[in-house]
């Protein structure tokens, strides 16, 4: 008897696969008449996403890659201006220094420093890191070659100079540091920090004490 073949269309959301494991789509499946019982095939409802059409990861991780690099673009540049915004200027200076600032924020000059200070002045600056900084006339009314850092080695206020008591005295919690700086009563546990003061071109400049505190014959805590 002549056999009769049966073609099926199938819905393409759908995945057949037979005894053997091989999987076809279903639009591709012929179902003859008299087909063997181990030739069975069986139809699974899918996505309607065929494999093939799925890319593969190493293309998904590139795509990815591209997307994240055409992004980070546009908003580096954004931020770059507000970068150099929030990063002040450094005015140069000899050694690591910077020129020191008065409370106008002008440089100070040395010539017209000693005019306007008496012996035995100490009048704060703006010094390295922005730290409060005070410059220390001699005697003689010569510029000394060291400054002082203003913070309190306690808890960090702003220390005022005394000239009444000639110490610095804080306000906070009473620690007491002699006219150089040297701490001579708690709770602050370590002498004020110094720094240098060089004069380059008439100005005031400020540079890092690395050397040792003349004041206690140690190494500098701060350094």
């Amino acid at each position: 008897m002549a056999s009769t073949s049966l073609s099926l269309t199938a819905n393409p959301a759908k995945i057949c696969t037979g005894k053997n494991g091989t999987s076809v789509p279903s639009r591709t499946v012929n179902l003859v008449k008299g087909l063997k019982q181990d030739r069975k095939v069986v139809c699974m409802a899918t996505s309607g996403i065929l494999p093939e059409d799925v890319p593969d990861m190493g293309k998904r991780k590139l795509l990815n890659l591209l997307l994240l690099g055409a992004l980070s673009l546009p908003t580096v540049g954004m931020l770059g201006p507000y970068t150099y915004f929030f990063v002040p200027p450094s005015s140069g200076g000899s050694g690591g220094g910077i020129p020191a600032k008065d409370k106008l924020g002008n440089d100070v000059f040395v010539a017209d420093w000693v005019k306007t200070h008496g012996p035995n002045d100490r009048t704060l600056v703006q010094g390295l890191k922005g730290d409060p900084t005070y410059l220390v006339v001699e005697n003689d009314k010569t510029l000394a070659t060291f400054g002082i850092n203003a913070v309190c080695t306690h808890l960090g206020c702003v220390v005022p100079w005394n000239p009444n008591e000639n110490k610095f005295i804080c306000p906070c919690h009473g620690s007491q540091y002699n006219n150089q700086g040297r701490v001579v009563r708690g709770p602050a546990p370590l002498s004020l920090a110094l720094v240098h003061a060089d004069v380059d071109d008439g100005k005031v400049i400020l540079v890092p004490w690395v050397e040792t505190d003349f004041r206690t014959g140690e190494d500098p805590w701060w350094s």
